[in-house]
């Protein structure tokens, strides 16, 4: 899966609303995040086959969004990567207690997307 898309991300200021806006219009549920707790849940399409997501709570009106998230080999890597490509790096890497370590980036054009590397 190594720069496919793995995992998308929601983030909202109000995330009962747009679970529930989900979860009534898709039949998504959401769980917590057993590393984040009720401030990131993750979701559970119908779709077998479908990426998985997170909907995280974000504080302000700048952290709402919706993106995609791409696994990569190594997070570091990637980010000088897209830098040099033109892109910038938003969130810095960091990492989980579980060990997954993920940073976000924009694109030349200022598409917000991540990246991430699952633990070990």
């Amino acid at each position: 899966m190594i720069n496919g898309i793995g995992w998308f991300q929601i983030g909202a200021q109000d995330p009962d609303t747009v679970g529930k806006f989900y979860g009534q219009l898709f039949g998504w549920r959401f769980a917590d995040d057993k590393d984040a707790g009720s401030r990131y849940r993750i979701v559970t399409t119908p779709a077998e086959d479908s990426i998985k997501g997170g909907l995280f709570h974000a504080e302000s009106e700048q952290q709402e969004h919706a993106m995609f998230c791409i696994q990569v080999e190594d997070v570091a890597a990637t980010c000088a990567a897209a830098e040099a490509a033109g892109g910038k790096v938003v969130v810095q890497p960091a990492s989980t207690p579980s060990g997954l370590t993920f940073a976000d980036l924009l694109d030349p054009a200022g598409n917000l997307f991540g990246i991430y590397a699952p633990p070990a």
